[in-house]
């Protein structure tokens, strides 16, 4: 694995981690709605997500999802249901006063599993990285395998730190905002709009 080209894969995944997608928007919609810290939990339950989708196009499992039209399709409108249902359920809400303290009462376990299963439910995650690992793959060099699981692991760090600063941003952002009791009781639609576009977004996905 030459250096440069580690610099080369550096700066793509960057460029695309920052670039609006599903998993940015998701982590942006807890932090408003719920606080950094919300935003944080889910980050990690994502990157959870990440490690496993790496080590299935490491070991060829994501070919599998790539080949059969059966399993894209189960994943993907499993996946869909689950985030309009998540909508659904943001739409049901109509928020509460502002509580400095709400962030200390979050349930962690519960936002870091919705980050795992939002991350593992998109087949689009499985197919991008499908597609974009063996661009930097040297096959003559070393196990493919390994280069695979090393590019990853990198991808995941980046993923990682820009999900942090989207929450911490985002979280800010969001403490303004649910201080304005009108703003407060919209929240949760915006919240429930950017998970039904998500979903939708998946829904409507093609290999």
């Amino acid at each position: 694995m030459e250096i440069l080209t580690i610099v080369s894969f550096l700066g793509a995944a960057i460029v695309l981690t920052i670039a609006p997608g599903p998993d940015n928007l998701f982590v942006l919609a807890q932090s408003i709605s719920k606080g950094r810290n919300a935003g944080i939990y889910t980050t990690l339950g994502l990157c959870t997500g990440i490690l496993c989708h790496t080590t299935a196009t490491a070991i060829g499992l994501s070919a599998v999802i790539y080949h059969s039209t059966l399993a894209f399709n189960v994943v993907k409108y499993i996946g869909a249901a689950y985030l309009l249902y998540l909508a659904y359920k943001a739409f049901r809400d109509k928020g509460g006063k502002f509580d400095l303290e709400a962030e200390d009462s979050l349930d962690c376990r519960a936002l870091y599993k919705k980050g795992i299963i939002m991350n593992l439910l998109n087949p689009k995650v499985a197919l991008f990285f499908l597609a974009f690992f063996p661009q930097f793959i040297n096959y003559n060099s070393g196990s493919v395998p390994v280069q695979m699981l090393v590019y990853g692991f990198l991808f995941l760090i980046i993923s990682l730190v820009i999900f942090v600063l989207i929450s911490l941003f985002a979280g800010k952002a969001g403490n303004l905002l649910r201080k304005n009791p009108t703003i407060n009781r919209k929240i949760n639609l915006v919240q429930g709009s950017l998970f039904a576009l998500i979903g939708l977004n998946i829904a409507f996905s093609q290999k």
